[in-house]
């Protein structure tokens, strides 16, 4: 009896633990994953003079491209925000990493980056969501 209440203690106190680090890995991974969005831009608009609006134009296979934990359960979705377009060119760019699935319960939101670098949550500090 005493071992069943040990180890019921042990997993009340582990349990939260393990699932915050779960949330934090997933939002470590999807912080990653925004910023190679944005580099991948940036080297569109080199060699493009224009930023692109579309996924698979950045060489991603899906738009929006869901990030997901090996294990097929999606916990991101990457997307870009339709860049302004003045004259001819497309002279802005926003990106966002949408929570899906458990990741919902995290207490950032959704990640926002724009072509200016301006980092953002939906909810949470940016200061403590963006620390890896």
């Amino acid at each position: 009896m005493i071992v069943v209440a040990i180890i019921g203690i042990l997993a009340a106190i582990g349990m939260p633990t393990y699932n915050s680090y779960v949330l934090t890995t997933n939002r470590t991974a999807a912080i990653n994953g925004i910023l190679d969005l944005a580099s991948r831009e940036a080297r569109y608009f080199s060699t493009n003079n224009t930023y692109s609006a579309s996924m698979t134009t950045l060489g991603y296979t899906a738009d929006p491209m869901p990030l997901t934990n090996g294990a097929s359960t999606t916990y991101y979705n990457l997307s870009v925000v339709t860049p302004t377009v003045s004259a001819p060119i497309a002279s802005s760019f926003a990106l966002k990493a949408v929570p899906t699935g458990n990741q919902a319960n995290d207490a950032c939101g959704t990640f926002t980056l724009n072509y200016l670098g301006v980092k953002g949550v939906s909810a949470g500090s940016v200061g403590n969501c963006w620390r890896q």
